[in-house]
């Protein structure tokens, strides 16, 4: 499923047309790729929840403003995907204001649906550049994640 989120992202990101509608046509492409019918109908649900996300009405209730940090406690589950350096990537992240606590939030959600077993903090980086794409106005964090994607380190970033 991961692999097909991916190769949506890498196709169409950069790409000047818009993202074909036709769920059908999109599918029939996804298998000329070489994805199953049963993982594209997860991406594409993955894709749709995600889009989903932005009604939410979990805004009000999400600290708001740069000072506003908060410590997020997280769920048994949520730290057997997300390890350490991955929590403390996304806690680096609402430091520099890439992430706010709705986008945090979800980030999170977007993880705790990828269907792999095999999670880790590359993968999440492509989640929250996803995310960011995804809602509207955060084309500076969105640019400022993608320099942290594909820049070489020079120490630890966290």
């Amino acid at each position: 499923m991961f692999d097909i989120l991916m190769y949506l992202f890498e196709n169409f990101i950069h790409n000047e047309t818009e993202i074909r509608v036709d769920q059908d046509e999109l599918t029939d492409e996804l298998v000329r790729a070489g994805f199953h019918h049963d993982e594209i109908y997860k991406a594409l649900s993955w894709l749709e929840k995600l889009a989903a996300l932005q009604e939410t009405d979990i805004k009000p209730y999400l600290a708001k403003g740069p000072n506003s940090f908060v410590t997020r406690v997280y769920t048994q589950d949520e730290e057997m995907r997300l390890d350490v350096e991955c929590r403390g990537f996304l806690m680096f992240l609402e430091q520099i204001n890439v992430l706010d606590s709705f986008t945090r939030e979800m980030v999170i959600d977007r993880v705790m649906e990828i269907d792999s077993k095999e999670f880790c903090l590359e993968d999440m980086k492509w989640v929250v550049l996803m995310v960011l794409f995804n809602v509207p106005g955060k084309e500076n964090a969105y640019a400022q994640m993608e320099d942290l994607l594909f820049e070489e380190p020079e120490g630890p970033l966290h």
